[in-house]
């Protein structure tokens, strides 16, 4: 790619997201002025991890905090959408599990009562002694009061229970790095001064953090459910770590963690962060290992029967990526222009100005969003639904539909979008930054779908397919991504400027996903999920057994509430869902409910729909 070009796709790189001026959601949006980028929205709800006070603690340069934010986005959702804290969280986890749970989590008590021992002898501050043997006689207590709810549940706590394989494989790692054998190290016996013996300190302590951390988040994450149900069969364990107490005693260790981190270098900074890594990691499959014997809601690959298709139904624009594709298309087409005006070639490119273009594109783009929020406020009800009214919706959107294909004729007629090579196409497609999370999960897709019996399709306004094709090939999924957008027409590798038309407005993308599911159910009986982001997807995520929504979308909200539809966090909405599969009532995803999921991150989704089996 030219040089001029490739440094118009770092910029784009660049941008977390394109905020939509006066409502816009998901086509043309005015081109930033050259340096200029626009930041992300608000996620409408709290994020996984704690919002402010992280970044206000990032701010301050607190290390444990940092650590948190980079694990918690991904490593927390998976801890928390778990089939065993599910069912933990409805109340519906058998005693039996719960029981067996209760014994593993004592083999993780004592690792860390003796990790607590070897990391006070590595510490050569009275101080940070003193601190952690009050954080070890926190662990004590735990112990003990893991002996009475042991014998309140009918276990015997003096009776040796095996350690899982999961729980070894914590303890293990726990003492692993207690006894300083850490990339490579020695072990603390042979440590030689004492700065090497504390830096094994801070590794032990950066070990052991985000288990208090996460069992703290996870108190008040899933104690919440408790005011829905004051006879909660597990309520002491929820109340434990929702616990004041609990929480002084994680923001003790995280600031013991950074205390002992101040005196490292970048490079042991590096490998607390990775200790922390997998001791996260290594919690989450010590919840996802927990037996359970009830049917559970999560993941979505599992609760269905195995002989139904499970299919994936996603938008693409800001509900993948965090640029739209129009903005990109535009700016290879300027750069375009722009590099055969300086070339001096006479081929087919218009030799009109880049800025000329730029702001033809600007004009159009200004246009469409005057208009689109005067379509917006046309369709609207005079008055708020009490319940979902489809029927009403779909004629209002008939509306704006009729809208975006005049748009898109805007477009083509203007000739913008004419001069294009399609190679360049591609490289931006292979370039483009998805969201958060969102290339884990389709690589993770194209890794299982067939053994979990799965479909994914792609249905999106995007002007060309070719780019979303890139797109996916680039995260190495695209044999098991069915793609369903518009086309350019090309003459040779040159684009003309016109499109062929395919999908352009919601009627065209909610007719598409009927066909689609229509064929899938002909052959077997399917159970569908729809993600998106916008207005435009509005009726799709109604007509899918699941539906949701990613971003902050206040057209969306606005629009959706006006005729009856409810938003909803993703996390209580399957806790609730997972209570009536407990009480054996039917039809615990049912489509057009009126009740879309929001969610955070694609982590979630993920969690959710693969479980912690396929991360």
């Amino acid at each position: 790619i030219e040089l001029d070009l490739f440094l118009s796709f770092q910029q784009l790189r660049c941008v977390r997201c394109w905020t939509a001026t006066k409502g816009r959601e998901g086509r043309p949006h005015a081109l930033p002025a050259a340096g200029v980028t626009r930041t992300s929205p608000t996620s409408h709800h709290k994020q996984m991890s704690t919002t402010s006070s992280s970044a206000a603690a990032v701010a301050e340069g607190s290390a444990a905090r940092r650590f948190w934010i980079a694990a918690s986005s991904r490593e927390a959702a998976f801890a928390t959408y778990t089939p065993f804290l599910l069912s933990l969280a409805a109340g519906s986890l058998r005693l039996d599990s719960f029981r067996h749970y209760l014994a593993q989590d004592a083999h993780f008590l004592h690792a860390f009562a003796r990790a607590y021992e070897m990391a006070e002898e590595c510490a050569d501050d009275d101080d940070d002694k003193a601190t952690i043997s009050a954080l070890r006689k926190a662990i004590v207590r735990e112990l003990n009061l893991h002996s009475s709810v042991l014998q309140e549940w009918g276990v015997d706590p003096t009776k040796e229970i095996p350690p899982s394989p999961a729980t070894t494989k914590y303890t293990d790692f726990l003492l692993a790095t207690a006894a300083g054998k850490v990339d490579g190290g020695k072990g603390s016996d042979k440590m030689a001064t004492p700065f090497e013996k504390t830096k094994i300190a801070a590794y032990t302590v950066g070990a052991m953090t985000p288990c208090m951390r996460l069992y703290a988040y996870l108190g008040k994450e899933l104690g919440v459910f408790l005011k829905q149900d004051e006879n909660h069969p597990y309520k002491k364990w929820f109340d434990t770590y929702a616990a004041t107490d609990f929480e002084s005693n994680a923001l003790q260790i995280e600031e013991l963690l950074d205390k002992l981190s101040v005196s490292l270098t970048g490079e042991e900074l590096e490998i607390i962060g990775k200790l922390y890594q997998q001791a996260m990691r290594l919690e989450v499959e010590f919840f996802s290992a927990q037996t359970l014997e009830e049917p559970v809601v999560a993941p979505l690959s599992r609760y269905r029967d195995p002989k139904d298709k499970l299919v994936i139904f996603s938008d693409f624009d800001l509900t993948c990526t965090v640029v739209d594709s129009s903005a990109i298309l535009a700016e290879i087409a300027i750069l375009s222009h722009q590099k055969a005006s300086q070339s001096g070639s006479d081929n087919v490119l218009d030799r009109t100005k880049s800025a000329d273009l730029r702001n033809s594109w600007n004009m159009l783009s200004n246009q469409y969003m005057e208009e689109h929020e005067q379509c917006i406020q046309k369709l609207l009800p005079p008055e708020e639904a009490k319940s979902v009214d489809y029927d009403q919706l779909y004629k209002g959107l008939e509306v704006l539909s009729e809208f975006e294909r005049q748009a898109n004729s805007r477009v083509i007629d203007s000739g913008v979008l004419r001069g294009m090579n399609l190679d360049d196409i591609r490289k931006a497609g292979e370039r483009l930054i998805l969201q958060d999370g969102c290339r884990n999960f389709f690589k993770k897709i194209g890794e299982t779908r067939e053994k979990v019996n799965l479909d994914i399709h792609i249905l999106s306004y995007c002007w060309c397919a070719e780019l979303i094709r890139s797109a996916f090939s680039s995260v190495g999924c695209l044999d098991g991504v069915n793609i369903h957008s518009n086309e350019f027409t090309f003459e040779g590798s040159v684009s003309t400027g016109h499109i062929n038309r395919k999908i352009e407005s919601p009627l065209d993308k909610v007719e598409k996903f009927k066909i689609i599911k229509s064929d899938l159910d002909s052959i077997t009986p399917s159970l569908s999920v729809y993600i998106g982001d916008s207005v435009g997807d509005l009726l799709c995520l109604l007509e899918a057994d699941v539906g949701i929504v990613v971003g902050s979308s206040t057209t969306l909200r606005r629009v959706g509430k006006q005729f009856g539809v409810s938003f909803a966090p993703l996390l209580p909405g399957l806790v609730e869902k997972q209570r009536r599969l407990w009480k054996q009532e039917a039809s615990i995803f049912k489509a057009r409910s009126g009740v879309l999921h929001t969610v955070s991150s694609w982590s979630e989704v993920q969690a959710f729909i693969l479980g912690n089996d396929s991360s």
